[in-house]
């Protein structure tokens, strides 16, 4: 009787648990269809995953997943997978849902045989025909730029939280470093965005929000802290969305960002532009190739000279709050990869594979650990100057200045100092140009070349006049 009895409290315990599970389970799922329908997809991914095993012979499960996948871009492969369970028959939708996820995949024969299907089922439906048109043209679009795929050599890849996307990005010393925006300025909202300091700190570069849109801004390097905050170009180099993530080379020229724009390939894409002296603004940019750019958010793209290598990130095809930061060899010359097969330049434009970028020839295992080395430069001094006052006395640090006028003067001499950098650099690429240009061009070099001699002659004048008085000025101070 004893036994009967254990047995059947057991029987009992067995079949609570399973009973409670099963309104678990049904909270789970009442739970993803709520979110689902509320459209918080991103959300409702973590409750289907948890049923999905329970449910995955349920059609609509299937879809609602599925669609949940593509609208946040996360697992494109597992996204085929739940829309062929689905019943296209009475879900006609799916082609189109399906369309779209090969056309993210860069699968264009396959998308087009999907919007097709889609068309035939809604020949009738004028709304629909038009739907699946725009998706065509999108694909036309991105079909373009996957046909135009640069033969570029990828080290290797990391994925990292988006909030911790500068670990990623191992920059040498020369080549200046990166903070988060919050780190270098007060705001009173989180602010999206990255500051890039050049080698000597002279300057920083940053996108800021203004008004409705990011926009790119410098500042100078003052006696206390950070000045003359600058917009790099008022009309955002005629980009029509937010303007961001910048990187200035250690030329001091050529100028990386990202940017949102109407005629782009979708979210962020990466530009180049290059800054021109003579008038103090910049050239049109031009949009990077893929793989570095995608339909999704790329940004940040960072090169550093001293290692050889450079830097992207993106969030494509990654979860929620997630990017993949990818570490590659960067071109001396644009080239194109060619080839016909449509699945090899779709892998090469996606990423699909590093190994597919890569040479025999090369040990990229060595590259990677170059690449990852945090390197510390011995040379780097640990003062801001060096400004000799007498031969018992040398400054380091603007607060070693006893008289307020030698200070700004010195000031004002360092700010001369850059300009005269950034003449002597142009100077050096006209000269080095006018070789390779004739007739009227070498007219038009020529002229440019004895204005820029002309104005590094000034600049140096006004440098030693200015380093004179501050020395002067600061050694009567001294004296008395």
């Amino acid at each position: 009787m004893r036994s009967l009895n254990v047995k059947y409290i057991c029987s009992l315990f067995v079949l609570c648990l399973v009973s409670f599970s099963s309104v678990k389970a049904q909270d789970l799922l009442d739970e993803a269809n709520d979110l689902f329908n509320e459209k918080k997809y991103a959300e409702a991914i973590p409750y289907f995953e948890k049923i999905y095993g329970a449910h995955s012979s349920d059609p609509t499960v299937n879809l609602q997943y599925g669609v949940s996948l593509l609208n946040t871009k996360q697992d494109l492969s597992k996204t085929v997978e739940l829309f062929q369970k689905v019943d296209k028959k009475k879900q006609p939708e799916v082609h189109l849902y399906l369309g779209d996820v090969y056309a993210a995949l860069y699968r264009f024969s396959d998308a087009e045989k999907e919007y097709s299907q889609y068309a035939t089922v809604k020949r009738r439906d004028k709304a629909a025909l038009s739907v699946v048109e725009d998706r065509r043209k999108d694909m036309e679009v991105v079909k373009r730029f996957v046909n135009r795929t640069e033969n570029i050599q990828i080290i290797d890849s990391i994925v990292v939280d988006k909030s911790d996307l500068l670990s990623a990005y191992k920059l040498s010393p020369g080549g200046g470093s990166l903070k988060y925006f919050d780190e270098v300025f007060d705001a009173n909202v989180k602010v999206n965005s990255t500051v890039y300091f050049n080698e000597k700190g002279s300057r920083i570069y940053f996108g800021q929000p203004m008004e409705s849109f990011y926009s790119l801004y410098s500042m100078d390097k003052l006696i206390d802290g950070y000045g003359n905050e600058k917009e790099l170009d008022k009309n955002k180099f005629g980009l029509s969305g937010n303007v961001n993530y910048v990187f200035v080379m250690t030329d001091g020229v050529t100028t990386y960002f990202s940017a949102e724009d109407e005629k782009g390939m979708g979210g962020y894409d990466l530009y180049v532009t290059r800054y021109n002296m003579n008038n103090d603004s910049y050239l049109t940019p031009e949009r990077l190739n893929m793989p570095f750019n995608s339909p999704f958010n790329d940004y940040l793209m960072v090169i550093d000279e001293e290692k050889g290598v450079g830097w992207f990130a993106t969030d494509r095809y990654q979860q929620e709050g997630k990017v993949c930061v990818y570490t590659f060899i960067p071109n001396k010359e644009v080239s194109m990869i060619e080839s016909e097969d449509e699945t090899y330049l779709a892998n090469r434009a996606r990423i699909s594979s590093i190994k597919d970028t890569w040479l025999a020839e090369v040990d990229y295992s060595q590259l990677k650990v170059r690449a990852n080395k945090v390197v510390v430069s011995e040379n780097t001094p640990n003062y801001d100057f060096e400004f000799v006052i007498n031969d018992r006395i040398t400054y380091y640090f603007y607060n070693d200045f006893k008289n307020a006028k030698a200070k700004n003067l010195y000031s004002s001499a360092r700010e001369k100092k850059a300009e005269l950098a950034k003449v002597e650099n142009e100077l050096n690429e006209q000269r080095n140009a006018y070789a390779t240009v004739s007739g009227g061009n070498k007219s038009v070099m020529s002229s440019e070349i004895l204005r820029l001699e002309k104005l590094q002659e000034q600049l140096e004048k006004e440098v030693s006049d200015l380093e004179i008085n501050a020395r002067n000025a600061e050694i009567e101070s001294l004296n008395k």
